[in-house]
């Protein structure tokens, strides 16, 4: 079935898309100028161009696109700090937990959004029972190369566009394209992970985990492309974070692996969920719009220019070491 092989049309073409869009937004605004029309609709292609580049480096970071892992880590920090500004060390770390503890609260990142904002029945008490304390971020990891690479990605827009909108206008630019790319991004994101089983430490084994707190959406031309093929969600948890069962697999065969995963759920009685893209956040609680605002919200909040600065000298206090060991066990040839 080819299910390991990468086609590197499918990822050349990937990275083409926004390297085009991005070329073409500065051409837009050379040609016809830095007016409100053209300003919106550059704001338009750009966000197209930030979140295909989120869902290309995800794929980078899950070693799944070049032969070492070198190579991959390497395009990641292109990707991800030079175009996109965000640190890869910082997403990383918190993706790595995500995977090893999908929606267990609070040991998964993406559902750890109290004491703000919370949702479910499981963390509104959590955070009620926490005992709030200042300090919870410290000053434990700084990497001057990290800065750099992120800091580059505000230097190349600066040299873009700063000509046609001066320093404050290409800040608020980013800021428009941010505003517009987070809600596609948690969007493609929590889709698959919030209506799910939220719990906490229940220790059960890697499949009933994953399964119980994840869902599909339906495959689709436009579906594979506005989720970068996270619509397999199901696939991509089981595939790429177990290590023992295909490695590196590269997305666009999650389509092929998809039949025999379905059929090992059904062995074991697990709910195989797959939804339509329109109705994927459907929840089992009314109170669902709410949380899909809040995490929207939440990726706002986290796509502030300014806190990708701040996630390369503040980290989570907390040992990592069981996450790096658990990347090096699936990156190791």
């Amino acid at each position: 079935m080819n299910m390991f092989k990468v086609n590197p049309v499918f990822f050349f073409l990937h990275f083409a898309q926004i390297m085009i869009l991005e070329t073409l937004a500065w051409l837009i605004v050379w040609h016809f100028g830095s007016g409100w029309p053209v300003t919106i609709f550059i704001s338009f292609l750009l966000t197209i161009s930030q979140v295909q580049c989120f869902l290309l480096q995800h794929d980078l970071g899950h070693i799944s696109v070049f032969p070492k892992s070198k190579w991959s880590r390497l395009m990641q920090k292109f990707m991800m700090s030079h175009l996109k500004g965000l640190s890869t060390c910082w997403w990383n770390h918190r993706h790595f937990q995500h995977h090893v503890k999908t929606n267990i609260y609070p040991k998964d990142p993406d559902i750890n959004t109290g004491p703000l904002f919370v949702n479910g029945y499981l963390k509104p008490v959590q955070v009620w029972e926490m005992k709030l304390c200042p300090g919870h971020l410290t000053v434990n990891y700084f990497s001057l190369q990290e800065f750099a690479w992120v800091s580059s990605f505000y230097i190349h827009y600066f040299i873009m566009f700063g000509p046609f909108y001066g320093i404050f206008g290409t800040i608020l630019l980013i800021f428009l394209v941010k505003f517009l790319e987070s809600p596609w991004v948690a969007y493609v994101t929590q889709m698959s992970h919030v209506p799910m089983r939220i719990s906490k430490e229940e220790n059960r084994d890697w499949l009933s985990a994953q399964v119980l707190a994840t869902c599909n959406v339906e495959q689709s031309f436009f579906n594979d492309w506005f989720t970068g093929h996270l619509n397999f969600q199901i696939e991509h948890h089981i595939v790429q974070c177990q290590g023992l069962l295909f490695p590196t697999m590269p997305c666009h065969n999650y389509h092929k692996v998809a039949p025999l995963v379905r059929s090992l759920c059904a062995k074991h009685g697990l709910q195989y969920v797959n939804k339509p893209l329109l109705k994927s956040l459907s929840a089992r609680s009314s109170h669902f719009p709410l949380t899909a605002c809040l995490h929207t919200i939440h990726w706002l909040v986290n796509h502030l220019p300014i806190s990708y600065l701040l996630r390369d000298i503040c980290m989570p206090s907390m040992d990592v070491r069981p996450f790096r060991e658990h990347q090096q066990c699936n990156v190791k040839k």
